[in-house]
């Protein structure tokens, strides 16, 4: 994780999106927490990697066991704890950790997930039990493809091979014995384009994407505010602006 990468979400220090007026419509009928239900029961434990503030763990997992998540940034875990309280029966503990360092003993969890984030199979491979699963739902790299090319930059733009392949690579490299590699595609419509800044300041779709005063057109530190007032003209609907995403999720078995 780079350092300006982790100040960011030090400062964001939540990943609640539900102030982002969109819609979605889904073309896979892959959906991630029901593929973890597939390998839970009530005494499964499970491992939650990058949970950020903890908004979609605890209200999308299925009850178990027990849920360990875990996130780098101290600021997204004490915002964790804070939305844990409106779960007082949710059976979950928070915990700050680099997803690349893991410090958890050999052949503990039944289950681990990973959810946009990144993870090292290896580690994940010694930390699962002999039948332990990992699930993950990641973001591609050609999701919002239109939107990187129009600004000539983004997440994994300039990657030689997609992430979705370079997981699945990693995973079998780690020595999991089963795999399947599901494409997901998705079309979002933001209601304004307010809605879709907002999105875009607080993900790493678009490198470099500081704030944008639309109403006046003033901007802080950097931002081609033609290219993206040019965007939303462009893929303007009756639905709202279309944003294309292309995600993947992995199912394995160790």
């Amino acid at each position: 994780m780079q350092e300006n990468e982790y100040k960011r979400y030090e400062e964001i220090g939540n990943w609640d999106f539900s102030d982002i007026k969109y819609t979605v419509e889904q073309n896979s009928s892959w959906d991630f927490y029901k593929e973890i239900s597939k390998y839970t029961n009530s005494s499964s434990l499970l491992l939650d990697l990058g949970t950020g503030g903890g908004e979609k763990t605890l209200s999308n997992m299925p009850d178990t066991g027990m849920i360990i998540a875990t996130d780098f940034s101290s600021k997204m875990i004490e915002t964790a704890n804070i939305n844990k309280k409106n779960y007082p029966n949710k059976r979950i503990k928070f915990v700050t950790m680099d997803n690349l360092n893991m410090n958890f003993p050999e052949n503990l969890f039944d289950v681990i997930t990973a959810r946009h984030t990144i993870i090292d199979a290896k580690q994940i491979h010694r930390c699962l039990t002999p039948s332990g699963v990992l699930i993950i739902e990641g973001v591609d790299k050609y999701d919002c493809w239109e939107l990187k090319e129009l600004f000539k930059r983004g997440q994994a733009y300039n990657d030689e091979i997609a992430i979705s392949k370079k997981d699945y690579s990693d995973i079998k490299n780690a020595g999991f014995a089963e795999i399947t590699l599901q494409e997901i595609v998705q079309y979002e419509y933001y209601k304004t384009k307010e809605d879709l800044l907002a999105l875009l300041l607080k993900t790493p779709i678009l490198d470099d994407f500081s704030e944008l005063d639309i109403s006046s057109n003033t901007h802080k530190n950097y931002i081609e505010k033609d290219l993206f007032n040019k965007y939303v003209d462009e893929h303007s609907t009756e639905k709202g602006i279309e944003l294309k995403r292309l995600l993947y999720g992995i199912v394995a078995q160790k």
